[in-house]
Parts: C-alpha cells; structure tokens; sequence
C-alpha cells in the first residue's frame, strides 16, 4: 500500500527492512513510524488528513510535532490521540525500543 502524502520524517523497522530489502527509492508501503512537522501553511485539516491517511495505510505510530506551540501529538489510532508538551516524555513505545526524550528537548 502507498504511503502518500509522505511525512517529513518515517521510521521502519529492521524485520520490515530484512523482508522487503533495501528500496531504491521511497519505501513501499507504510512506516512503521511517520512523523509531520506542522510548517506555518499548513492547515489543521490537511495535518488531520495526512494523519488519517497513514493511520489508514498501516502506520503504527504517528507523531504530530507542532514547533508554535511546543507539543507533540501522538496518535496510534484516529481515536487514540494524546498531546505531549514541556516536561512529558515522548517515547518510541513497542514501534522504537528504548527511545525517549523529554518534550521540551525537541525545541531548545
């Protein structure tokens, strides 16, 4: 399945890596992991869309980093939705193993 509009950032497994190979070009299907950094001409609609999308395509996780107001919102369904901001701790849960870093971090 196609992946598009592609994130600014993805994230793929190696297990997804060892079964497909190495592409030469963009990955087929969705990562593992797609992360959006809210620019200033994007829409809370498109941002919406983009995260329905990947959600839709297979993404496990989704990462919505909004450097305005310093928060990130992580999404592992459309229903399943939480906002991490300043001391909160932003972790890679089963998707990245052992990554964690703390919210405010991603802004200095």
């Amino acid at each position: 399945m196609d992946c598009r509009p592609f994130p600014d950032a993805a994230f793929v497994r190696q297990a997804a890596i060892d079964e497909k190979g190495i592409p030469k070009g963009y990955w087929e299907g969705a990562p593992d992991l797609a992360v959006e950094v809210i620019s200033p001409s994007d829409t809370y609609t498109e941002v919406d869309e983009k995260v329905d999308e990947w959600l839709d395509a297979g993404c496990a996780m989704v990462w919505v980093i909004n450097p305005r107001r310093e928060t990130v919102a992580v999404y592992r369904s459309p229903e399943d939705m939480t906002v991490l901001r300043g001391d909160d701790i932003l972790e890679g849960g089963d998707v990245i193993e052992g990554f964690a870093v703390q919210v405010r971090d991603l802004f200095v």
